[in-house]
Formats: C-alpha cells, structure tokens, sequence
C-alpha cells in the first residue's frame, strides 16, 4: 500500500450543505510504487462549535473557565510531570484559526444549462462559502501569528480563539509559500501569551517533544513523543523556490494542527506542524515541522515587510551518490553536488566552481541538497557566508556574499527555471528540454543520432557551433526527450556535451561508446556539458532500463 503525506490544516466546512463524511482530497504528486502519495488537504464536513461561542471577543480572561495558567518546569522533574508543565505553559499560545473563503461551485462550462454563457452573455457566478480550521502560534504579544499558508489562503475572513475562549478577526500580514508559513495578526486587544522561540539547531533526534493544535477540531490538543528524525524532505511544498528542511517527530498530529507548534521540554517553539505521513489519512507515527530558526527568519520579513527578501547563491544542485562520492574521493556520501554555476552570480563571484560538492555553510553542515536550500534560506541578500567545498580531493572555504532574486544577473536564468534549490534553480524533467524530432533540425544541420534508451539526440559539431560554443571538439544537445533517463537528469538541450567519464568526447560514436561502457556497468554515467553562455555543467544519468 502506498504512503501518502498530507498537508493536515485543512477541515473544512461546507456552509451551503449538510453532508457529512469525507469531500475530497487534492493529489499532488507520487513518488515511485513504494513511496509516499502527496495529498493537499483532507477536508471533512459537519457541524462544530467553535471554542468559546458562548464567550464574547475580548472577554476577562480572568473569569473565563478555559483560561490556562502558565508554569515554568521545574529542573528535576519526573517526565509525566514536565509534559504537564510544559503542555500548561504552551497551550496558552497556541490559538484555533477558522478561514473563510469563497470557491465558485461551478465551472463556466457547467453553467450554461442554467442559461449563461450564452450569445456572448457572461455565465452566472455562483459561490459557496466554505470554512476550513487550522491552528496558529502566537509569537509576539501584540496579536502577531505564525500558521502555515495553506490554512490561509484564500481566506476572505480569518478569526482566532484562543485557549481563554477569548476570539478576536484577525487579518493576513504576509505569506511565504516557500516555507508554507504565513502571520496573521489578531485585531484588538494586546498582551496577547507569546510563545518562546527555541533554537531548532541545538534540537536533536530522540529529544521529547509535544505538538499543540486543533485536529478534527479537538481543540488545544497535546500529544507528547520525540524528535525521529531531522532534514527530511519529502517533496510537498509546490513551489518555485520550495524550501524543505523538517524536523520529523512521532508525536500525534492529525488534519487540524497545521500551523499548530511543536515544543522541547523546556516550552519553546522549536517547530510549526506541517503535514503528516500517512496511508488512511490521520496519524500513523511521522508528522513534519518546519523548524523554528527558519519559522524566524520569515516571520521577521513578513511582520517587516509582507515579504520574504529571499538570498540566492545561484547554483545548480544535486545529491551525492554512493558512485560520485568514490570517483570524487569523499570519506562519506554527503553534501549538495554542484551541477551548475551561474555566470556572474554570487556563487560565481564567490569562486564556486561547477563539479564543487557544498559541505558546510558557516558552521552548519550540508548533509543533503535541502541542508543547503535552508542554510541559503536563512541569509538575507547581501550577507557574507563561508562556504566549505570538496574540490580536487580537499576541502576549501570560500566567502561567498549573497544576492538577491531581484538582482539583474538572476531576471532571466530564473524565469527559465522551472523551480529554485535554495539559490539553485534545476530544470524540472521534460520542461524546456524538448526539441524537434531528429532529421526536422536547421536546414544543413548533420544527422541527429536518436539514443532511444538515453532520451537524447547528439549531433557532430558544425563550424558555427564550435565558434559559438568556442569549442574545438564535443558533441552537439539536439535534443532532450522529457520522459527518458537524461531529461530526468536535468540535461538541458542546445548545450555541447565535452567529456562522459572524465573521457573527452569528439565524435557522436565516441559519446555513444562511452554511453555504452556505463551501461554495461550499470553506473550512472557523468557528462560535462558547456553552455551557451560559457559556463559548465555536470550531470549524472543513470542507465536506461
């Protein structure tokens, strides 16, 4: 059975209709036969009763029933206890979000029996308000929130209750779908319980841990258990500049505690629940949160700004094999590979060189790509950051200061990209790879040789193509097919092929011949690959099955 990972803010309620049970969930994406199914949302309709309906917005909190009174753990504390003192410090800060939004019920198309869309006439727009619950963290007394994005968006109104019963509306301050964060700030009075931010850095794999939220509207909900695991990425944020760097814990949490926090032993903030792992859809012992030195950073720039003023390095990442780790000589299979430099960019600038394997930034180790994405995440353009490489069988540390997406030297090689590795934008497969057909090139071109199995088309270079690459020898990209083993690594087209395996490569058959050595040994094979505006790229295709 397939696992799948599931944003959980989303139980929603369907005003305009009675029905109760499951509505829906939104696929996103699959990861092989035995890997997770992504889901959006899972939304359940029913009637709730949020916290507190009888208490008025703004209420004493003093005589409220609900009101939770703060502890400070004390050292020495037997674990049953110190869960208790936590949960009592903790729960306070953590509120129940309910959004509002307004979705079109019907498509145009679907309209027209009810006579619109007609003769030219504009079809009937008909909505339904829908609501949907999450959770939120207070993270600054004057009313400031931090919750995930996708309990946010699209809301048309947002109220907040608190663990006092006290409810206030509350407004979006500014959202960041790299990170799925978003602050909300609650409208009214002040003094509001702030949560104490912890450093998620010093968090490590085994600690206790407790998750606060609101699942199946089961409201100010603690479940207790420990850190699994740290830096996982499991490929659920769509966006260009999807940045994924969870803290993995065993702790219950279900479809509601999106936004909700996860807190260390001594009540601090050290993660903002995100989605689950799950096969039926609730919890099955793995939920992620992003961590809480990154929920700061971006909380800063959206309560600042509205925005995240993200830093670039400008590169081209990929993982380190087993393979490349041996032919590049590392004592361990880790770091983020660098498969490509933009000229000019910082990382060009910085002395970042394509073939470079990014062990450290600062003092933060780059374990996986995702290390370095949020590592760069957690920079503001122009900062300076030490960046350890694995070069020529050493390591070297290269200052390296960071620039802006807005900078003009990243404009078009952005646009071009389909998606952003913290600072290292990749071609996503079969997206601007594909080409024409072999034999339907430039009138005079030479024979385009279709590698069925690679997905590639390679052409001998022609005169002009060695002047405009400055080039005396390689073979020509003619093209990238989408669905085969080179378009999957991210081969772009257009770009001449130098070298498979170290080996330079001067004919179509020599590259073929090289191409068949890997075959026959089952290794993935290295190419490196020139561009079009002087720059070199590596990439490793594995062979085709």
């Amino acid at each position: 059975m397939k696992r799948r990972t599931l944003f959980f803010g989303g139980l929603g309620l369907a005003v305009a209709g009675l029905l109760a049970g499951i509505l829906g969930t939104l696929l996103l994406s699959e990861a092989g036969e035995s890997g997770p199914q992504f889901v959006r949302r899972v939304e359940l309709s029913g009637a709730s009763a949020p916290p507190g309906s009888t208490t008025a917005a703004g209420s004493d909190p003093a005589t409220d029933t609900g009101r939770v009174a703060t502890q400070t753990p004390a050292a020495g504390d037997g674990p049953s206890d110190r869960f208790e003192q936590v949960a009592g410090q903790v729960r306070s800060s953590v509120v129940y979000v309910q959004v509002q939004s307004d979705q079109q019920a019907f498509s145009e198309e679907g309209l027209r029996g009810f006579g619109g869309g007609q003769n030219g006439g504009d079809a009937p727009r008909l909505f339904e308000r829908r609501q949907s619950v999450g959770s939120g963290v207070i993270i600054s007394p004057d009313g400031y929130i931090v919750t995930n994005n996708h309990v946010v968006e699209d809301a048309e109104e947002i109220r907040v209750s608190l663990a006092d019963r006290r409810r206030f509306e509350a407004e979006v301050v500014g959202t960041d779908p790299s990170t799925d964060l978003a602050v909300v700030k609650a409208q009214g009075a002040a003094n509001f319980p702030a949560i104490p931010m912890g450093d998620s850095d010093r968090v490590e794999v085994g600690e206790r841990v407790l998750a606060v939220g609101n699942p199946f509207r089961l409201t100010s909900t603690v479940t207790a258990g420990i850190v699994s695991a740290l830096g996982r990425q499991v490929g659920i944020i769509d966006s260009r500049f999807g940045i994924e760097n969870f803290i993995q814990t065993d702790a219950a949490i279900n479809p509601g505690n999106s936004g909700g926090a996860l807190v260390n032993m001594r009540g601090e903030l050290v993660g903002i629940a995100t989605a689950i792992a799950s096969e039926g859809g609730s919890y099955e012992g793995y939920g992620f949160a992003v961590p809480s030195n990154l929920v700061e950073r971006v909380t800063q720039d959206l309560v600042k700004e509205g925005e995240v003023e993200r830093a670039l390095l400008g590169v081209s990442i990929q993982g380190v094999s087993p393979v490349r780790a041996r032919r590049l000589g590392l004592d361990e299979v880790a770091g983020a590979y660098i498969s490509d430099v933009k000229s000019g960019s910082a990382a060009d600038q910085g002395g970042i060189q394509a073939g470079d394997v990014v062990q450290a930034v600062g003092k933060r180790e780059v374990a996986a790509p995702n290390d370095l994405q949020s590592a760069v995440a957690r920079q503001r353009p122009g900062d300076t950051v030490q960046v350890q490489v694995w070069r020529d069988g050493a390591a070297r540390t290269l200052a390296v200061r960071l620039m802006g997406r807005d900078a003009p030297v990243y404009q078009q090689w952005i646009g071009a990209n389909d998606r952003d590795d913290g600072g290292a934008p990749r071609p996503a497969p079969g997206n601007d790879n594909e080409s024409d057909p072999p034999g339907e090139g430039e009138r005079g071109d030479p024979q385009v040789f279709n590698l069925e199995g690679w997905g590639l088309g390679l052409q001998r270079l022609t005169a002009s193509k060695r002047d405009a690459f400055g080039l005396e020898q390689g073979v020509f990209v003619a093209f990238v097919a989408g669905d085969g083993v080179a378009g999957q690594a991210g081969v772009p087209r257009g770009t001449v092929v130098t070298a498979i395996e170290g080996t330079p490569v001067g004919s179509v058959e020599a590259a073929i011949e090289a191409l068949q050595r890997a075959t026959a040994t089952g290794e993935p094979a290295l190419l490196r690959v020139k561009r079009r505006d002087g720059t070199t790229a590596f990439y490793e295709i594995a062979p085709p099955r």
